[in-house]
């Protein structure tokens, strides 16, 4: 039965009621309220657009990207994914089953400077995390990840507070426990697919990772 528990990036955790009861395969919910933004860099771009005064939803750009990463044989195996599917929470979880890995396949998905998702497939389990929800408001994936969560669209005074929901140990027996994927999530100083690449590295496929990527920005792939 999942569970409702609140992080604050510090060791202490507190436990809240249930709110999935009946969601066996959907990811255990974690909201992470990280401290107030500093006045300098901001945890999202201004990313809504003003058209004929009405505000609209924010776009894919060209800088976003998902990655399927799974094992095949010994060797770890990236993938970029088409960017249509990144723009669908549900396409991203097909193209990651159909990869031929028997041991789980994770998908790692950057969208600018604003967000990240890891969703890790194993059999008929999907697990899915999102590092901010705030995001939600105005990026369709992000909202579309609440809606597979069933948490709803937060309200504008959370917008200065970075969110993360979702599965919190969805790396932990690969080494990355909860706290340190909170406290990544909430890093101010790194950008979304900064957060990625380190994980990656720290996962171990952070070669196969740089190769995928390099397919879709062209460079050599590498984020420092």
């Amino acid at each position: 039965m999942a569970a409702n528990r609140l992080c604050n990036l510090s060791p202490k955790k507190i436990t809240g009621p249930p709110i999935h009861a009946d969601s066996v395969l959907k990811a255990v919910t974690v909201l992470a309220a990280a401290s107030r933004l500093p006045s300098g860099r901001p945890s999202r771009p201004e990313c809504r657009r003003e058209l004929d005064g009405e505000v609209t939803v924010a776009e894919m750009t060209s800088g976003d990207f998902s990655i399927a990463v799974y094992r095949e044989d010994s060797a770890w195996e990236a993938e970029a994914l088409p960017v249509a599917v990144t723009e669908n929470l549900d396409s991203i979880i097909h193209a990651l089953r159909q990869q031929p890995s028997i041991g789980g396949v994770f998908g790692l998905t950057a969208v600018g400077d604003d967000f990240f998702v890891l969703i890790r497939v194993t059999g008929g389990h999907v697990s899915v995390f999102l590092s901010d929800l705030t995001a939600s408001v105005d990026w369709p994936l992000a909202r579309q990840v609440l809606e597979y969560l069933d948490i709803p669209v937060p309200y504008d005074e959370d917008l200065d507070q970075v969110l993360p929901a979702g599965d919190m140990s969805i790396l932990a027996d690969l080494g990355v426990d909860e706290m340190e994927l909170c406290a990544l999530s909430g890093d101010l100083d790194l950008y979304p697919d900064e957060v990625l690449a380190s994980l990656a590295r720290r996962l171990g496929f952070g070669a196969a990772f740089d190769r995928a990527l390099a397919s879709v920005t062209g460079s050599d792939g590498a984020v420092t």
